[in-house]
């Protein structure tokens, strides 16, 4: 089951301040929604994702997400392999599911699983 690299997210302590950096630097254009700014990159290539504060650390970090079929299932697996489950399953209403693990170094990945529309 191929895993493709679907959304990114950028952590921050101060979002507009980070989402204006990003946007002067890469041509981005924000879409600010509360303590996020949604990414239009504005290209059909490659990903969108989101520049975010969560009010707490980590503050600064930066994580890609894989679509895959199953959270559960998948955190099972990172678990089986010596990584480990830092959040989630977290349901975005309207949009999906995500969780955060770690691989078995400490780097944070993001996995993602979109509602079926």
């Amino acid at each position: 089951m191929p895993a493709p690299i679907v959304y990114f997210e950028i952590g921050c302590k101060d979002t507009p301040k980070t989402s204006a950096f990003y946007s002067a630097l890469l041509g981005w254009t924000m879409r600010p929604s509360g303590p996020v700014s949604y990414v239009d990159t504005g290209s059909k290539e490659g990903i969108q994702g989101h520049i975010a504060s969560l009010g707490h650390p980590p503050h600064n970090y930066v994580v890609v997400y894989a679509q895959v079929d199953d959270i559960a299932a998948s955190i099972a697996k990172a678990e089986s392999l010596g990584g480990k489950k830092i959040v989630g399953p977290i349901e975005v209403p309207g949009q999906g599911t995500f969780a955060w693990i770690s691989d078995p170094e400490g780097t944070t990945f993001g996995l993602w699983k979109a509602l079926v529309k």
